[in-house]
C-alpha cells in the first residue's frame, strides 16, 4: 500500500482539482484510490467520492488527536484494499502545508497529519507569474519541518511549455533531490464553483463524467503518475504496524439499534468516521431523504439530522408535510433525535422571507427562525462542554468539532435546555447546543473521534427509548 499527501503553500494553489485529476487517472489505471481530506471540510470529500467510489475520511489532529487520526487512517485504507488491483491513499491537504491553529504551528495542518500517518508530501505550486522564485519557495518547505518528508513538487497554472521547462530546469539546477512530478497547463474550464467558504456540494454540482475524464486526461498528459505510486509510507513508520485502536465497544451481546440518518442533497455534511464509530457501538444505520420520503424508515429508535444545505432546498423540505409530521410525533415521542447545523435548521420554525424569496415553515420543534445573512456568521473550530446530560452524553465530558454557516437563528427562549459550553481556544462563547425533550440540535458540527464515548451514549439513549 503506497500512498501520498497533496499539499500547497497556500489556498487557492490549486489542491482540489489537483487531487481529483489523480485520483481520477488512477481509477481509470484500475487502482483503488483510498481518499483523505485534512481538516474539517464536507465538501471535498463528497468530490472525492464521486471520483473514486470511496467515501473520504477527514482527518484533523486538533479535533481527534494523533492516536484516532492513525485509526481513523488505517481503518479505512486496509478495508479498502484488494487483492486483485493495488491500493493507494491520496490525501488532500487542507490550507497551506503548516497553516494550523494560531497557538501552535502544527495542530490541525497537513503537515502534522503527514507526520502522523508516515506519508511522503506532494507540493502544489501555483506557478503563475513564477520563474526561479518557485525553487526558493520549496526549499522552505522542504526544510522547515524535519518530521514532514517533502517527495517532489507539482507545478500548476502553467502558462506555457517553455514556462515548464523553465521550472525543471531551476529545479534541477539548485535542488536536484527534488523530484517534478509534473507541470499543469493553466486551463480555468477546470474550475469548480465557489460558494461560501468552499466549493459546491457533489450532490448539488456532479461533475459530470466528461468533466471527470478531462482531469484524468491532464494527468495522464502532465503528471508523471508511475512516480507518485511509487511513493510509500515512511521506513520508521510503515503502515502494518501502526496501531489499529479499533477495539469495538458492542460485540453482539445485545442486537443492533436501528437509527435513521438524514441524507439527500440538503442533508450531506457527516463525518464518514462518526458513522462508524456508531455502527461499532452497535447502530443499525438506515438512510432516508427528508426531502423525498414521506415518512421516516419504520423500526426506528433514533434521528441523526446532520448539516448540509436545506436553505438551498426550503420549498421542497417546507411542502413534505408527511416528513415534518413525522419527526414531529417522534420528537413529542421522547426518540432520542441529534440534529448539527442544517439540521438545527430544519427543526425550527422555519426561515424567515428575504428580498427574493418567501418565508418557509419547517419542522417547528425549536420556538425561533432562521435567517440567511450575506456575510459568513461563523467559522473555526469549537471546543465543547457537556453541562448538562443529554442523548449524546453525560454533564462534564467534552470534546471537539468545527462550525460553519451564513444563518443565524433568532433569541432561543429561556425555557429551553442550554447543554453545551462552547469555547474557542480558551475564549467562552457561551451556552448553546438547544434540547426540548430528548432532541439536541447546534450549529456545531462534532466529531465524534474527539470523544470516544459520544457514539455510544447515543446508541444508549437509543436503545432505551420505547417506541
Amino acid at each position: 500500500m503506497n500512498g501520498f499527501l497533496i499539499a500547497a503553500p497556500q489556498s487557492g494553489s490549486g489542491k482540489t482539482t489537483v487531487s481529483l485529476a489523480i485520483m481520477a487517472a488512477l481509477v481509470r489505471r484500475g487502482v483503488a484510490v483510498s481518499p483523505y481530506k485534512c481538516g474539517p471540510d464536507f465538501i471535498d470529500p463528497g468530490y472525492h467520492r464521486l471520483v473514486t467510489g470511496h467515501p473520504s475520511i477527514n482527518l484533523d489532529g486538533w479535533m481527534c488527536g494523533e492516536e484516532f487520526v492513525r485509526e481513523a487512517f488505517l481503518t479505512s485504507l486496509t478495508s479498502q484494499t484488494s487483492q486483485t488491483c493495488p491500493t493507494i491513499a491520496v490525501i488532500e491537504g487542507v490550507m497551506g502545508l503548516f497553516d494550523g491553529l494560531g497557538s501552535s504551528p502544527s495542530e490541525g495542518s497537513s503537515a502534522q497529519v503527514a507526520a502522523i500517518t508516515g506519508v511522503s508530501v506532494v507540493l502544489v505550486v501555483n506557478a503563475r507569474g513564477m520563474a526561479a522564485s518557485v525553487a526558493a519557495l520549496v526549499k522552505g518547505f522542504a526544510g522547515f519541518d524535519p518530521q514532514v518528508r517533502l517527495a517532489g513538487v507539482i507545478f500548476n497554472n502553467v502558462g506555457s511549455a517553455s514556462h515548464g521547462e523553465l521550472l525543471r530546469t531551476v529545479m534541477a539546477e539548485t535542488l536536484p533531490e527534488m523530484a517534478v512530478f509534473g507541470c499543469i497547463p493553466r486551463d480555468e474550464s477546470l474550475l469548480i464553483p465557489s460558494r461560501h467558504l468552499g466549493l459546491v456540494t457533489s450532490e448539488d454540482n456532479p461533475l459530470s463524467d466528461e468533466f471527470i475524464g478531462r482531469l484524468a486526461d491532464i494527468a495522464e498528459r502532465s503528471l508523471d503518475l508511475d512516480r507518485l505510486m511509487r511513493l510509500g509510507f515512511d521506513s520508521a513508520q510503515p503502515a502494518d504496524s501502526l496501531r489499529l485502536g479499533c477495539d469495538r465497544l458492542v460485540s453482539g451481546v445485545e442486537p443492533p439499534v436501528r437509527i435513521a440518518v438524514a441524507s439527500d442533497p440538503a442533508f450531506c455534511f457527516m463525518y464518514e468516521d462518526n458513522l462508524r464509530l456508531l455502527r461499532d457501538a452497535g447502530a443499525e444505520l438506515t438512510f432516508f431523504s427528508p426531502l423525498n420520503d414521506a415518512n421516516l424508515p419504520v423500526d426506528i429508535r433514533g434521528i441523526y439530522l446532520p448539516g448540509g444545505y436545506p436553505e438551498l432546498h426550503a420549498e421542497k423540505l417546507a411542502a413534505n408535510s408527511g416528513m415534518k409530521g413525522a419527526i414531529r410525533t417522534a420528537v413529542a415521542a421522547d426518540m432520542p433525535v441529534y440534529a448539527e447545523c442544517g439540521g438545527l435548521i430544519y427543526l425550527t420554525e422555519g426561515l424567515d422571507a428575504s428580498e427574493d424569496k418567501p418565508r418557509i415553515d419547517l419542522v417547528g420543534i425549536f420556538p425561533v427562525r432562521a435567517r440567511m445573512l450575506p456575510r459568513r456568521k461563523s467559522l473555526g473550530y469549537r471546543q465543547v462542554e457537556f453541562v448538562s446530560e443529554s442523548v449524546i452524553g453525560a454533564s462534564g465530558a467534552d470534546c471537539r468539532g468545527h462550525e460553519f454557516h451564513y444563518s443565524e437563528i433568532g433569541r432561543m427562549p429561556d425555557n429551553v435546555e442550554r447543554c453545551y459550553s462552547v469555547s474557542r481556544q480558551g475564549t467562552e462563547l457561551g451556552l448553546e447546543g438547544y434540547r426540548v425533550r430528548n432532541c439536541l440540535a447546534s450549529y456545531i458540527h462534532l466529531h465524534f473521534g474527539s470523544n470516544r464515548e459520544i457514539a455510544p451514549a447515543f446508541v444508549a439513549s437509543c436503545r432505551r427509548h420505547k417506541q
